[in-house]
């Protein structure tokens, strides 16, 4: 597979990612949390693969663009499943209250 391939590959993993979000509103507080975590790790994972890219490969603008995406895409997740999770959180905690 060629490089650029293999970070195109990870580039599109995280468009889609991003296209495939969920309506956190519905899910339960359990469910948000697991949520956060599954984004959190797949934001390390992803960090580290452009790492390896960094190391191995020639193509500096498309790794460079791979960060972007990677830090706004998730970043952006995490901050709305975070917001949605502390709505919960609240609710549930005004009302056992």
């Amino acid at each position: 597979m060629d490089e650029s391939d293999e970070i195109q590959k990870l580039i599109d993993e995280i468009s889609f990612r991003k296209s495939n979000s969920k309506d956190y509103k519905k899910m339960k507080t359990e469910e948000i949390s697991r949520e956060l975590k599954d984004i959190m790790k797949f934001e390390q994972e992803s960090f580290r693969k452009i790492e390896e890219f960094e190391k191995t490969q020639n193509n500096p603008d498309l790794i460079k663009y791979a960060k972007i995406i990677c830090r706004n895409t998730t970043q952006r997740e995490i901050a709305q499943i975070q917001e949605v999770y502390l709505e919960k959180i609240d609710e549930e905690y005004l009302k056992s209250k």
